[in-house]
């Protein structure tokens, strides 16, 4: 934090900054931003495991992370709003780093399961 590339954001903030995304009329524009953000996020994660990027991303409290077997994880949403936002992230971080990743969405969970 002391370095300034990341904040601590209050979770109604993050909701709400979401929800008007969803309905502004260039939100495909920001949709756009984001995968390119996520793309340079994958560089920095290079050589990681699925398992390393998913704790580090918990770390940023996007989410909980619970593992269910082995190259298996869900993800626990604190509203079902941050799931495209961080299906899209993970979906271009793990593409970036060459993670064959499997998605499926439920209301406020994300299932990862890794391929080989």
């Amino acid at each position: 934090m002391q370095k300034g590339e990341h904040i601590i954001l209050d979770i109604d903030h993050w909701v709400t900054f979401l929800r008007f995304i969803e309905t502004h009329p260039e939100s495909e524009k920001f949709w756009e931003i984001h995968r390119e953000i996520a793309k340079a996020h994958a560089e920095q994660f290079m050589g990681k495991s699925a398992e390393y990027i998913l704790e580090r991303l918990e770390a940023c409290n996007f989410f909980r992370v619970n593992k269910v077997a082995e190259n298996e994880w869900t993800l626990i949403l604190g509203n079902e709003i941050t799931k495209s936002f961080i299906k899209i992230f993970l979906e271009e971080v793990f593409s970036g780093v060459g993670i064959n990743a499997e998605i499926k969405e439920d209301l406020t969970k994300l299932r990862i399961k890794i391929k080989a």
